[in-house]
């Protein structure tokens, strides 16, 4: 597999957020963002067949919180299962959606399929090299105090190899998210540049929905990339603006025979609009068809679209917005989301 026999190639993806909106019994028939996730998914695994890389990595956060469903974990385990078939080495490492640890199956045990349960090393000869893959589950509380032990405790630094790579799903100090760029500097749940061990030639995290790359500099050699390949796809309105996708990166010699990373390509993906609608709250009751009506007609067919509203709701309006009137004025191919206590402006607070 890869490119040719002194190569190593590996597609990184990471927060696919498996099960979101995806019930089991829904109460009402409607379009699910539940199978956009999927679908992305299955994209990825789907681009890992088709070129044949070496091994796939998935960053953490597989599914989007810890009790799933059975019927769901068993049709994404089925996914694993079918993709892990084609000889394919799978790395999955448990995030904090999961509470670091993933659904137990027998499905985990097809010899392709490797979960970091526990701090530990994963050893492959993959491409003409001898690769290492170090990880740990997800911590959720004080990893910053705890990194150098949990790190040493994956045995990387003694593996024999050609390339190593640290795999987890955490926050690494420069990394930034949301709209207005928010950087993480400090804090317990925030690991410190400077305690990234630089023995890495990579440094592969999930956790942060963001695509991005940064740069630790090393003395006397190139710089280690902490790769965050981003979610697959946008989880909320932060994201909105944010390219969704995946990457894939490829390991090659050196003149010195010194195995390193010699190019990383982010592979977007489908990603639907997201709009935000402002509701007037001077809207007359009566006006609801007709404001939602102007609504269809100004988004994307295949929009996600929040209303908002900056003033008072009253009881009268928000009983218009029912979902029965957005289902009828509305395409059946929108998602509608209100935001956070739209439902709750403008309530009287009891007297009794």
């Amino acid at each position: 597999m890869g490119t040719s026999p002194s190569s190593f190639e590996l597609l990184f993806l990471a927060d696919t957020h498996l099960g979101f909106d995806l019930p089991v019994r829904p109460r009402i028939e409607r379009r699910r963002r539940g199978l956009d996730f999927l679908s992305n998914f299955q994209r990825v695994l789907n681009a890992a067949v088709e070129q044949q890389v070496d091994l796939v990595l998935h960053g953490g956060d597989l599914f989007f919180r810890s009790k799933i469903p059975g019927s769901i974990v068993d049709m994404v385990y089925g996914k694993l299962l079918e993709f892990a078939d084609h000889g394919i080495p799978l790395v999955i490492v448990p995030g904090n959606h999961e509470r670091s640890r993933l659904p137990t199956s027998l499905f985990l045990q097809h010899p392709n399929i490797h979960v970091f349960d526990a701090p530990k090393t994963l050893e492959f000869g993959i491409g003409g090299a001898r690769v290492a893959l170090g990880g740990f589950p997800s911590v959720r509380r004080n990893v910053r105090a705890d990194f150098g032990e949990l790190v040493g405790a994956t045995g990387l630094d003694d593996a024999e190899a050609d390339i190593r790579l640290l795999c987890m799903h955490q926050t690494v100090e420069g990394a930034s998210v949301g709209p207005t760029g928010y950087t993480f500097r400090g804090g317990h749940d925030v690991i410190r540049r400077r305690d990234l061990p630089t023995s890495c030639d990579a440094i592969l995290t999930g956790h942060i929905h963001r695509h991005q790359i940064m740069e630790i500099e090393r003395d006397g050699s190139r710089p280690m990339p902490v790769v965050y390949p981003g979610s697959t796809e946008r989880t909320s309105f932060a994201e909105a603006e944010e390219t969704k996708g995946y990457c894939h990166l490829v390991f090659e010699p050196s003149s010195e025979d010194e195995w390193g990373l010699a190019r990383t390509a982010f592979v977007p993906l489908p990603a639907r609009p997201m709009v935000t609608v402002e509701i007037p709250g001077e809207l007359p009751p009566a006006g609801v068809t007709r404001f939602l009506s102007g609504v269809a007609r100004d988004v994307p067919a295949d929009a996600i679209v929040r209303f908002t509203s900056s003033g008072d709701v009253s009881p009268a309006l928000r009983r218009e917005l029912r979902a029965a009137r957005l289902a009828e004025c509305l395409p059946p191919t929108v998602n509608v989301q209100f935001s956070s206590g739209f439902f709750a402006r403008g309530r009287r607070r009891s007297t009794r």
